[in-house]
């Protein structure tokens, strides 16, 4: 007969202490939904519908979701007017379409916000709306209306259920180094960019780290993309203990990697849940993709940095009174995302995020994470500092 062991072992309560907590939360806020409107969808559809009948000299235009190269090499041929008129035509697709000339992207999209922006003014105006629908309606009216500003880059815009984001700071044609923010949970049109507390904020973020990188190497031409163009969990719910939406997140960025214009080399900055979702990205990424940092993580769905399956350098960061380093890290039947990358088992390279406060604060000027970002997107790595203190996090890379 088989006898069974009555004490659990530190796994299993570690399990059990996970397992406690989710249902606590199922219980308090219901399983996370994810919220979609018709309009913007049914406009999308309108154009895929236009666009599949469409011509150009007889030549059908290639499927939105063929590979960037090829969306490259059709926009090439066909010239900067057909390009331009398709632009205008087809807004939503071309400003969401990999491997389309990025100027198209930035003019399409803000073509696109203004159609947003208008549909949003009729919705105001309705009299039917709640409070709280009316509400949110004004602030993403106002959203809309900044996004469109003329001097903004806007490389990504879905403004379907909760929305979707890209905005690219620097010139992305010409860069030399571009770096890439993926940020967290509760990430959407109307968080994408804030006045209070900015630095938690993609925008802020971004900007903060455009600034340093060019304090740290005025002559690198470099780009940051503020890349909230995925669907992120919302709150510290379900969705944000499992890897699902990492998982569609992570082709997102991967078809982003892969369709940057020129021989630019990538560097990715991951906070909070956006580490999951590179770290499930990080095998299928190009070869472009030289660094891999993360901040405030709670795992990349793996226990160890081979297991990432990448070629990229891997970098992680915790400052001392960020919560996250009290969620257990563990991967328990889907549940969780594996071990945590500031440990030396899982052997990241520990840089140092002094004077940084709380979960949120990684990318607020004058912190050394931000500082420390900053020589990782511009290739400056003697400029490094180790968590450690000593150049144990740098020891084996030469200076670009």
């Amino acid at each position: 007969m088989t006898s069974f062991d009555s004490t659990p072992n530190p796994t299993a309560w570690r399990a059990l202490f996970v397992l406690t907590v989710v249902l606590m939360m199922l219980a308090t806020t219901g399983w996370t939904a994810i919220r979609h409107q018709s309009g913007p969808r049914t406009l999308l559809a309108a154009e895929l519908v236009a666009w599949h009948k469409a011509r150009i000299d007889g030549r059908a235009l290639p499927s939105p979701d063929e590979e960037p190269t090829r969306l490259a090499a059709f926009f090439a041929s066909v010239g900067t007017g057909a390009g331009t008129r398709l632009a205008a035509e087809y807004p939503r697709i071309v400003g969401n379409l990999n491997g389309a000339p990025v100027t198209l992207r930035y003019r399409a999209n803000r073509k696109a916000l203004a159609a947003s922006w208008s549909k949003e003014k009729d919705r105001v105006a309705d009299p039917s709306l709640t409070a709280d629908g009316h509400h949110e309606a004004v602030r993403r009216m106002h959203r809309f209306k900044a996004l469109m500003a003329e001097d903004r880059q806007i490389l990504a815009f879905d403004p379907s259920g909760a929305g979707r984001v890209a905005e690219v700071f620097g010139n992305l044609d010409r860069a030399e180094r571009v770096s890439v923010i993926v940020p967290g949970v509760d990430t959407n049109l109307l968080t994408f960019q804030r006045t209070a507390r900015k630095y938690t904020a993609p925008v802020g973020m971004a900007q903060s780290l455009y600034a340093a990188e060019r304090a740290a190497a005025p002559r690198v031409p470099t780009a940051v993309i503020a890349w909230a163009d995925y669907t992120s969990p919302v709150g510290v719910g379900v969705d944000s203990a499992i890897g699902r939406l990492a998982e569609s997140g992570a082709r997102r960025l991967t078809a982003l990697t892969e369709a940057l214009p020129g021989n630019s080399r990538v560097a990715l900055f991951c906070h909070s849940y956006g580490s999951v979702v590179c770290g499930v990205a990080a095998r299928g990424l190009p070869a472009r993709v030289e660094d891999l940092a993360v901040a405030g993580s709670p795992g990349m769905r793996a226990e160890n940095v081979a297991e990432l399956g990448t070629s990229a350098r891997v970098w992680a960061t915790r400052d001392g009174d960020d919560w996250i380093q009290d969620v257990p890290h563990l991967a328990v039947g889907g549940l969780g995302h594996g071990e945590d990358p500031v440990t030396p088992e899982f052997g990241a390279r520990v840089v140092s995020a002094a004077r940084a406060v709380g979960h949120t604060g990684y990318f607020e000027p004058g912190t050394e994470s931000v500082h420390n970002f900053a020589a990782i997107g511009v290739g400056a790595y003697d400029g490094i500092s180790c968590a450690a203190g000593d150049d144990s996090c740098r020891h084996d890379i030469a200076a670009a």
